[in-house]
C-alpha cells in the first residue's frame, strides 16, 4: 500500500498549495526522500485564480476585474539510495511567487498596479536511517529571487506612478528535520525546519538613479506531515506548514521606509484520505485550509485573506518502474479589503482558484 498511496500524497502536495499562505507556491515538499530505492520525478502544474473586487465608493465603486494572473509551476526531483542507511536527494522547484496585474481602465483606486516575484530553489538533501524507525535529514538550499512593482491609482496618493525593478539575487539557506516510521502500517511522522534566507536585491527606481540594494528575507518555515494506514489499502494523512512572514518586508528607498509587502504569518493545514482500488490505481481526497490574518486588511499586491479548498488526486502504476499522478484542487479565496496607509480602498469577495497538476515518476 505505501508505494502507491505515497504517490497520491505527493501529487496532492503539488496542487493543494496552489493558493497557500503568503507567497508560498511549492510548499517545499521533501517527500521524495522517502521513496523506495532510486527514483526521479518531473512535475508540472497550472493555477488559474479569479480574484476581483470593487473600489470603495470614494473612488467611484469601479469593478477591478481579475487581478491575479494564471501561472505555471514546475519541479524536478532525484533520489539516490547510497546504502541501506544513507540516501540523498536533489530538488529543483519554485518555492515563492506573485503575479498581480490590475487590468487597464478598471480600478480608480489601484489603476494598472502590477507586482511580480519569481524564485528558483536548488536543494541538496541527505537522510540517515538509524534502523530503529527513526531517521534524520538535512541539507542546503540555493535560492534565486527577482521582482518588480508598479504602483498606480489614486489609492496610493503621492506614490502613484512609483516603479521599481529588483534584479535577481542568489543566497543560501538550510533545512533540517527527522522522521519516525512504522512501515508495516504505512505510518510516518516527519518534521522539517527551513531557515530564513537573506537576499540583497539590486534596485532600480524611476524616481532617480543610485538606489541602494533592497534587503528581502524569505521566511523560516516548519513542515509537519503525518500518515498512517487505518485499514487494508486505506491511508489517512495530514499536513501542516507554518511560515513566519513577518520578516518578509521589502523597503526600497523610494518608499521612505514603508514596506511594499504586508503578509500575515502563514498557517496551512490539510487533511485527507487515500485508497488503493486496484494494484495499479489509487486516489485521494483532501481538505485544505489557510489561516487569514487578524483582520481583512491586506496589501493591494495580494488581495486575499486565507482560503479553504478541496483536492482530488490519483495515481496509476503503469509498470514496475513508471508511475503517473495527477490532481485538481479548488479553493475559495478569503474575502479581503486592500488598503493603503491603513485605510481600505476596495472590497474583494467571492473569489476562487483552480489548480491542476501532473507528475511522472521513474524508479530504477
Amino acid at each position: 500500500m505505501n508505494r502507491y498511496t505515497l504517490a497520491v500524497l505527493a501529487t496532492f502536495a503539488g496542487t493543494a498549495t496552489a493558493v497557500a499562505g503568503g507567497l508560498d507556491r511549492s510548499g517545499q515538499d521533501i517527500d521524495i526522500l522517502f521513496e523506495e530505492g532510486n527514483y526521479v520525478e518531473l512535475s508540472f502544474g497550472r493555477v488559474s485564480p479569479k480574484v476581483d473586487g470593487e473600489d470603495d465608493a470614494a473612488f467611484g465603486g469601479s469593478e477591478t476585474g481579475n487581478v491575479a494572473k494564471s501561472y505555471i509551476q514546475g519541479s524536478f526531483g532525484y533520489k539516490q539510495q547510497i546504502n541501506d542507511r544513507v540516501s540523498m536527494a536533489i530538488i529543483l522547484d519554485q518555492p515563492y511567487g506573485a503575479d498581480t496585474l490590475y487590468p487597464t481602465g478598471r480600478s480608480v483606486a489601484f489603476g494598472e498596479t502590477t507586482a511580480t516575484l519569481n524564485s528558483t530553489s536548488l536543494t541538496g538533501l541527505l537522510r540517515y536511517d538509524f534502523g530503529n524507525r527513526f531517521s534524520v535529514h538535512g541539507g542546503i538550499r540555493a535560492q534565486t529571487i527577482d521582482a518588480s512593482v508598479d504602483l498606480r491609482g489614486f489609492g496610493y496618493g503621492p506614490l502613484d506612478g512609483y516603479s521599481a525593478d529588483f534584479d535577481g539575487d542568489t543566497a543560501w539557506g538550510y533545512q533540517v528535520g527527522g522522521a519516525y516510521e512504522i512501515p508495516e502500517i504505512a505510518l510516518r511522522l516527519a518534521a522539517t525546519y527551513f531557515s530564513e534566507i537573506d537576499h540583497d536585491l539590486e534596485t532600480t527606481e524611476n524616481i532617480g538613479p543610485g538606489a541602494p540594494d533592497t534587503p528581502l528575507t524569505t521566511p523560516k518555515a516548519v513542515n509537519i506531515s503525518f500518515q498512517t494506514g487505518i485499514a487494508k489499502d486505506t491511508l489517512v494523512f495530514a499536513d501542516f506548514r507554518y511560515s513566519d512572514y513577518k520578516v518578509a518586508t521589502v523597503r526600497p528607498r523610494g518608499l521612505g521606509g514603508n514596506s511594499l509587502t504586508d503578509i500575515d504569518t502563514g498557517r496551512d493545514f490539510s487533511i485527507g484520505i487515500g485508497r488503493r482500488f486496484t494494484p495499479e490505481f489509487a486516489a485521494s481526497i483532501a481538505f485544505n485550509y489557510s489561516d487569514g490574518g487578524p483582520d481583512d486588511l491586506v496589501s493591494p499586491l495580494a488581495p486575499a485573506d486565507g482560503r479553504k479548498g478541496i483536492t482530488l488526486a490519483a495515481t496509476y502504476q503503469a509498470t514496475d518502474a513508471v508511475r503517473f499522478s495527477g490532481g485538481v484542487s479548488y479553493s475559495r479565496v478569503g474575502d479581503a479589503r486592500p488598503a493603503t496607509a491603513g485605510e481600505p480602498r476596495a472590497t474583494f469577495e467571492d473569489n476562487s482558484a483552480v489548480g491542476v497538476g501532473f507528475k511522472v515518476g521513474y524508479s530504477f
